[in-house]
């Protein structure tokens, strides 16, 4: 277990100093999870924070009625900062988090999370990074809801996945985006209609492709 968990944060995780990755082996754990798994629950304690080695990872907020609202993605390489804050405050999630895919998690645990900030510097800069990156998407989604048009926010968030995804071809039902956007499967699907009459993408089942000409506005 040790030399695999020093082998992924060597991959995933170059920053990290030699010593770092050596304590984080020797007191971590790999958490392996099938996609379409809950990884994350509102209400849950969390007895460890983590650091995607594998897979791609969905956190969103459901509502009091059911419908979810998407947050943002965590990839291989980036650490949930609700973990980090959530265990070191010892506080409930108000999150929920699905692997998209099959994930691999190292999960630290709680009681070595004061140590790694005061004697790790490049923990530190990692934690306050994380924090950054996080609160640097949730501020995007803030505007997009304040600023922009659906049609507007659709756009961005395929120009997303894409970018995240690395691929024009993006495997998406017309549900899971009304999903992720807080909106209907029919308001997604005549919208997407819209944009195919305008040559910027093609609608294949259950896969949207790019063309050249889709730019974000």
């Amino acid at each position: 277990m040790k030399d695999v968990i020093r082998e992924l944060l060597q991959d995933n995780f170059p920053t990290f100093d030699r010593e770092l990755q050596e304590i984080i082996a020797s007191s971590g754990s790999i958490k392996s999870f099938k996609a379409g798994e809950q990884i994350i629950r509102p209400g849950q304690y969390f007895q460890s924070s983590m650091l995607v080695a594998k897979g791609r990872i969905k956190l969103y907020r459901e509502g009091d009625d059911g419908n979810e609202f998407f947050m943002y993605f965590l990839e291989p390489g980036t650490a949930c900062a609700l973990s980090m804050i959530c265990a070191t405050k010892h506080e409930k999630s108000q999150m929920l988090a699905e692997a998209m895919e099959d994930a691999e998690i190292i999960a630290i645990p709680l009681e070595l999370m004061d140590n790694l900030m005061k004697n790790y510097r490049s923990w530190y800069y990692f934690v306050l990074e994380t924090y950054r990156n996080r609160f640097e998407e949730l501020l995007q989604v803030i505007d997009h809801i304040a600023f922009k048009s659906m049609d507007e926010r659709l756009e961005y968030y395929l120009n997303n996945q894409s970018e995240k995804l690395n691929t024009r071809q993006l495997q998406l039902t017309h549900q899971q985006i009304a999903n992720d956007l807080n909106s209907s499967r029919e308001v997604i699907s005549r919208l997407l209609k819209n944009m195919e009459k305008s040559g910027k993408v093609n609608l294949l089942r259950n896969i949207i492709e790019l063309n050249p000409s889709f730019t974000v506005r």
